[in-house]
């Protein structure tokens, strides 16, 4: 028998957390559960999740954006593909862009996020598992 769908959750607010946990075991998949971009980074390494459910606004402001950079600048291509689903209260319908004419060092001009879907807070149920759906269907970053 197969493993199941391994799903790493990363949200600052426990009760959030919680809930996203019991949508998602309903649904047959495995859930490991973080509560800041430490845990979230150390979670991603050591339990080598099929997908992940990031926040992007935590205590330390966006750290959401710092997480799938940290794990996209690792060598491995394991952190370089893992899909990535954002939460946040930023609209689903508008990519996130950075430095839409000139780059960072950290980002590319015009680049995109590097995620593969976005989900808008308050999160609807039957929105995330559509969203985790697809993502799994389409698999990782290009």
């Amino acid at each position: 028998m197969a493993d199941r769908t391994r799903i790493l959750v990363v949200d600052d607010d426990r009760d959030l957390v919680d809930a996203l946990t019991m949508i998602l075991e309903e649904q047959g998949y495995d859930v490991v559960q973080a509560y800041d971009a430490p845990q979230g980074l150390e979670a991603a390494v050591e339990e080598r999740p099929d997908l992940i459910v990031l926040d992007i606004m935590m205590p330390e402001a966006t750290e959401g954006f710092h997480v799938v950079w940290q794990l996209r600048k690792r060598s491995e291509d394991y952190f370089r593909n893992v899909p990535i689903i954002v939460l946040t209260a930023i609209h689903q319908k508008t990519p996130l862009r950075f430095y839409p004419d000139a780059g960072d060092g950290t980002y590319a001009p015009g680049e995109y996020l590097p995620v593969q879907g976005f989900v808008d807070k308050p999160v609807d149920p039957n929105v995330l598992l559509s969203e985790v759906e697809r993502v799994l269907a389409i698999g990782g970053a290009p």
